[in-house]
């Protein structure tokens, strides 16, 4: 079995910077990895991410969101994880079932068992190993995204989210706060204000610990 972590964080934390220099860095030590995204991952999960992260004239009503990210989740797991992990590979995903909760339970307002009852449904019970949780104040997550997307001349820009007003994402960030403190030894909060080098290496160091927890129990992932 390999290893599965992900990479959570609000608007402008730079976890997508992040997962792809984790990549780099699995790669100079010839371990086998993949980095893949939610929603997407699959050619189902891509057509899905234009509807839901674009803008778009539809107006699409939270539970509708909830539903489609699901669907886009269960074949995610079932086409690329699942796949991934029982090859012995670490897979490095930028965003997973956490943001739903943090999105669409309390940044949406929905009710929050629902929210994980649907999660497990669409993941098969499957959860990371570890969760790298970039943290930074929302107002300035939201500057850093805007001025990013300032700079996106294409008419397909990735924006939905990030233009939703200030307390959603108060609401988001809150929700990652209280998944956090009820599941501990899962996640690992890293300061998102820090320079990119300076993260760098403390992912790499949660990334060490985690190889290192698997080659202590016998198993191991693929060089």
């Amino acid at each position: 079995m390999g290893l599965f972590i992900t990479f959570e964080g609000p608007e402008g934390s730079g976890k997508t910077t992040q997962i792809k220099k984790a990549g780099d860095y699995l790669r100079r030590k010839n371990i086998s990895f993949i980095i893949t995204e939610e929603p997407g991952g699959t050619k189902l999960g891509n057509e899905l991410r234009n509807l839901l992260l674009n803008k778009s004239s539809l107006k699409i009503a939270g539970k509708s969101e909830l539903l489609l990210f699901a669907a886009a989740r269960a074949q995610h797991v079932e086409e690329t994880i699942m796949p991934a992990l029982d090859d012995g590979k670490v897979v490095l995903c930028d965003r997973y079932s956490d943001a739903t909760v943090a999105y669409q339970g309390f940044g949406r307002g929905l009710e929050i068992g629902g929210v994980r009852w649907i999660n497990n449904f669409s993941s098969q019970f499957l959860q990371p190993d570890l969760t790298l949780f970039f943290d930074l104040p929302v107002d300035i997550g939201l500057k850093r995204a805007m001025s990013r997307i300032s700079k996106i001349v294409d008419s397909s820009v990735e924006d939905r989210f990030e233009r939703e007003d200030l307390q959603f994402h108060v609401r988001v960030r809150e929700g990652y706060l209280a998944l956090i403190k009820s599941e501990p030894e899962r996640f690992r909060v890293i300061d998102a204000l820090k320079d990119i080098p300076e993260v760098h290496r403390e992912v790499c160091f949660h990334l060490d610990k985690s190889l290192k927890r698997l080659k202590a129990k016998g198993l191991g992932v693929k060089d």
